[in-house]
């Protein structure tokens, strides 16, 4: 499925629609942000299926703050976000993203 890139707080919302979304916030500028990108698109290569969304923090910074704001997720970057029916049910940050984490936080639970 292809990624979508949010741009602003309404496209979020759209995206909430989906049961199930990944999204994966990141920053162009810093190196360990680029290391979880690998991670997460690497995920994306893996789980073709899944519903995944990209904010780049540097160009939409008031879009990744709105969405730290609506989901009480606190903001930070590089970041990974699992929404369930548009509720936050899992998240990592820095160096806690790799695609076995990603993947299993994708993992149907029983």
């Amino acid at each position: 499925m292809p990624q979508q890139t949010i741009h602003d707080l309404i496209e979020f919302e759209h995206a909430l629609q989906s049961p199930r979304l990944l999204l994966f916030k990141h920053s162009p500028a810093c190196p360990i942000s680029q290391a979880a990108r690998q991670h997460f698109e690497a995920f994306c290569r893996a789980e073709p299926d899944a519903v995944t969304a990209f904010v780049d923090v540097i160009a939409d910074r008031a879009t990744a703050r709105g969405i730290a704001d609506r989901t009480g997720v606190r903001h930070e970057s590089p970041q990974a976000i699992l929404f369930e029916n548009g509720r936050a049910v899992w998240h990592a940050s820095q160096h806690t993203i790799t695609t076995a984490m990603l993947q299993a936080a994708w993992a149907p639970r029983c």
